[in-house]
């Protein structure tokens, strides 16, 4: 999937019907005339002739190929490769090529997945500093926030079951409380299946967290995703992005289930202090769990 996105993909060069059946639509002069390949196109007082995609490629001498690795500098080429021993030679020159020729807005290495509103619409210098700042700060913070979350993610559905039970138990009594008033009773009723929907924004919350990721690279953990590619930066220009994502995805199975509540209010239905419960039932969890990698570093220190 990751392959197939840029300009030089090995599968549309290795596989029939497609660059060796597609050609230029206007002469080159790089490549001559040919009667049996050109056939039925015009012929050109320059003698260019029309090129399949494949020859426009791959050719030695005169292939885009070749021609965009001339405007590299060889000695980078030769330390990057150095570098990078885990791969071959070809897969090197592929990603410097893809760094160099293909679009910007098709590149998920280059931070244009994220439509953000930071900075200006050009990066002056204060931006950019600004952002690695918040990309330092948004770092740091992940060390503890990301366990803390976890913790509470874990704990949420404890308590919600802790919630329904004690919702179960208060609604015969509030019912005979308000003397089985009709409107006491829809009241309940709507608080009842809020309170059992909230385990669908759970869900819906969790589904996201875990495919979004793929939705932006591509399935699976392997050559498929850009970061997992060798990359100039090594996919770290949108890492920062994704973590960033990781922290609003953690705030959904909070924001979701509040947002609903707040929805219901909406029509009239009284219920803002629902999931009050669920906060602050899960904020020791949060807080104990945010302590973890305070305790490991402390450890580490001590050895």
């Amino acid at each position: 999937m990751y392959d197939v996105t840029w300009i030089g993909s090995q599968f549309f060069v290795d596989t029939a019907g497609y660059y060796d059946t597609y050609h230029s639509k206007t002469p080159r002069t790089a490549w001559p005339y040919d009667a049996t390949r050109d056939a039925g196109l015009a012929q050109v007082d320059s003698g260019g002739g029309y090129p399949t995609c494949r020859q426009w490629w791959t050719d030695a001498d005169t292939g885009l190929r070749t021609r965009l690795l001339a405007v590299v500098n060889p000695d980078l080429l030769t330390r990057m490769a150095n570098w990078a021993g885990f791969i071959s030679r070809t897969e090197l020159d592929d990603s410097v090529i893809r760094a160099i020729a293909a679009p910007r807005q098709q590149k998920m290495n280059q931070g244009a997945v994220y439509a953000d509103y930071g900075g200006q619409i050009d990066m002056t210098l204060p931006n950019i500093v600004t952002r690695a700042a918040a990309d330092a700060g948004v770092t740091v913070g992940s060390l503890a926030y990301f366990p803390a979350m976890d913790a509470v993610r874990q704990a949420l559905p404890m308590v919600l079951s802790l919630l329904k039970m004690a919702l179960i138990i208060c609604i015969p009594l509030v019912l005979m409380l308000a003397t089985y008033d009709l409107k006491a009773f829809v009241t309940v009723s709507c608080v009842f299946f809020a309170l059992y929907f909230v385990e669908f924004w759970f869900q819906l919350a969790r589904w996201l967290d875990s495919t979004i990721l793929d939705a932006l690279y591509g399935w699976g953990f392997g050559v498929n995703r850009p970061q997992m590619n060798f990359e100039p930066l090594l996919g770290l220009n949108n890492a920062f992005g994704d973590m960033l994502l990781n922290f609003v995805m953690a705030t959904m199975f909070l924001v979701l289930p509040t947002f609903w509540v707040a929805a219901l209010g909406w029509v009239g239905v009284r219920s803002g202090g629902l999931l009050q419960g669920l906060s602050d039932g899960t904020k020791p969890t949060g807080h104990a769990g945010s302590k973890g990698p305070g305790l490991v570093s402390g450890k580490l220190k001590q050895h």
